[in-house]
């Protein structure tokens, strides 16, 4: 997998959909605070489409990102559960063993979240995409196709891909927080280019099991 190409053409995508289009940049980022309509819209990538989609149908964009939304609080209600037994078990340790009981249910706690949550982190862009181009909330848990797609695209090469995706977000962000005031502003200028790039880089991903 060339990981320069990816983050080169996600780059070229995102700059294609955005600059020279004010209006259209203004509108995603009021899209991005309707937060449904950008949901939405990133359907619309996980698609395929190219050059970047229009902003048109908002009515069809809300009910599609509300679609999407709901796959992302279905596979949120694990890591719900783990936080709310943890609770339970950390509060009933420390009833009956004090606080090193409480301390040590805690900390398993933590790790079973954690690798809950790792878990989720490598199906849940898969399942998006999923859904996007099949518009079936059950291929969007249809597990089996998940892994099987993953398995396609190499299961190190996918993970490699997410982390370096993540390194380049958290690093171009944080670089940004540094600036005062004008940084926070900027961050929310760009919040569109954000989701943008990783809803194509991701799509990329997906299509290269291909």
């Amino acid at each position: 997998m060339e990981y320069g190409t990816l983050l080169g053409n996600s780059f070229e995508y995102t700059k294609e959909c955005l600059i020279g289009k004010w209006m259209k940049w203004i509108l995603l980022i009021i899209s991005s605070i309707i937060f449904p309509l950008i949901y939405g819209y990133v359907m619309r990538i996980y698609k395929g489409t190219t050059p970047a989609p229009e902003l048109e149908n908002w009515g069809g964009l809300f009910i599609d990102g509300i679609k999407l939304l709901i796959v992302g609080i279905i596979y949120a209600i694990p890591l719900i559960i783990v936080a709310f037994v943890m609770g339970f078990g950390a509060a009933g340790a420390a009833m009956a063993g004090g606080d090193m009981a409480a301390f040590g249910a805690m900390g398993l706690g933590l790790l079973v979240f954690f690798i809950v949550a790792i878990i989720i982190m490598l199906i849940l862009p898969i399942a998006y995409i999923r859904f996007s181009r099949m518009e079936s909330f059950g291929e969007a848990f249809n597990f089996g196709a998940i892994f099987e797609t993953i398995g396609k695209i190499g299961w190190i090469n996918y993970i490699i891909a997410l982390i370096i995706l993540g390194v380049v977000l958290a690093v171009i962000q944080f670089v940004l927080m540094l600036i005062p005031i004008l940084g926070q502003l900027l961050l929310f200028i760009l919040m569109p280019a954000f989701i943008i790039f990783t809803a194509r880089y991701m799509t990329l991903v997906y299509d290269s099991a291909a």
